[in-house]
């Protein structure tokens, strides 16, 4: 089966063309918008001696080379997150970025080994203010390239309109007729068993080496996700705390903790938090993210130690991260991420 002609190409070029030209007017407008908020833009370091703590989160992993020939171990960042929230520490209070980032293991209609992540961080405002924020984006870049919806494979989702919002107990509830806060303790302890019986009830895949988080993703992205995000914007609230590692505990119900994900014609679109300021907490977190991490993949990544230092003088905030790239794929009606990077990543050629 021959290959597709690369896209360098002048008529392939040609063909991706406005939806390059459309990611350049919403990167400006989105620019434009941050800045009327007295929002500073930031340009974090790709290198790291850390790429992130999430079990599931896969980095490329690089070493710097000394004068001496001394060789340190670093990382391309899966992230600015920790970048973001030290510059918080330093005195910041309003903070966004356009931040190219590497996940391996990544790659297909809405996932490349590089994209851009726009991250944007509120000291001393509540992630409810990021709710709003995320409709405000919507709307505007649909209405930057006069898009009157946005679109992802035949399904549409108003911009203009308030996005719907749905804590994630009452998505399994309402999709898949599971009662999930049943098996979460108030000291965010999970019962796997009461769990698995629910899935099994539910019609859903159970195997004897699933954890807790293998169910609950499991049930999530068959019966939940699929559903979120048509006619509006959804915004899922409320993640299980065993299911933020960054975010804080809700005031209401500690068993659930301050994390949204906005969701567009069933596509994530970003990820939020009341961001998590203890460090102790925050350490034991990593680490039994860093545990599942090595059960599952046989790795882990270091702890970097200069974040978790920085968290001590960082005040109350809030933070966000948003696929600029699946922005632009559905404001513009493109198909695959490919179409809205300048420069997508060669992929072999046999």
């Amino acid at each position: 089966m021959p290959h597709a002609s690369p896209w360098w190409t002048p008529d392939v070029h040609a063909d991706r063309r406005p939806f390059l030209i459309g990611r350049n007017r919403i990167q400006s407008a989105l620019r434009r918008f941050f800045g009327e908020r007295d929002f500073i833009e930031v340009d974090t370091a790709t290198l790291q001696m850390s790429p992130g703590n999430e079990a599931h989160l896969h980095a490329f992993a690089t070493q710097a080379l000394g004068p001496d020939g001394s060789v340190q171990p670093l990382y391309l960042h899966t992230s600015p997150e920790f970048a973001c929230k030290k510059l918080l520490a330093a005195g910041e209070s309003r903070i966004a970025c356009f931040a190219h980032v590497y996940r391996n293991r990544e790659r297909g209609p809405l996932h490349h080994p590089e994209f851009t992540m726009l991250e944007w961080y509120r000291a001393g405002e509540t992630y409810e203010t990021l709710m709003r924020d995320c409709a405000d984006v919507l709307a505007l870049a649909a209405d930057t390239v006069g898009a009157p919806s946005l679109s992802h494979q035949g399904q549409s989702c108003d911009p203009f309109r308030e996005p719907e919002r749905l804590s994630v107990a009452e998505a399994f509830e309402r999709f898949a007729g599971i009662d999930l806060l049943v098996s979460v303790a108030k000291d965010g302890k999970t019962d796997r068993e009461g769990l698995a019986a629910a899935m099994r009830e539910a019609g859903l895949r159970v195997a004897d080496d699933d954890s807790w988080a293998d169910l609950f993703s499991r049930a999530l992205v068959e019966k939940v996700e699929p559903n979120l995000g048509f006619g509006r914007a959804t915004i899922l609230d409320e993640y299980p705390v065993t299911e933020a590692a960054l975010a804080r505990p809700t005031l209401r119900d500690p068993r659930v903790a301050e994390r949204f994900e906005l969701y567009a014609c069933g596509v994530e679109l970003a990820n939020a938090f009341g961001e998590l300021t203890d460090a102790s907490e925050q350490r034991r977190r990593f680490e039994l993210e860093m545990a599942e991490k090595a059960r599952v993949y046989g790795e882990t990544y270091p702890l970097d130690e200069d974040f978790l230092a920085a968290l001590a003088s960082m005040p109350e905030a809030s933070g966000i991260a948003l696929g600029f790239d699946r922005l632009v794929m559905l404001a513009t009606g493109a198909a695959r991420i490919e179409q809205v990077l300048w420069s997508p990543v060669a992929e072999a050629r046999a």
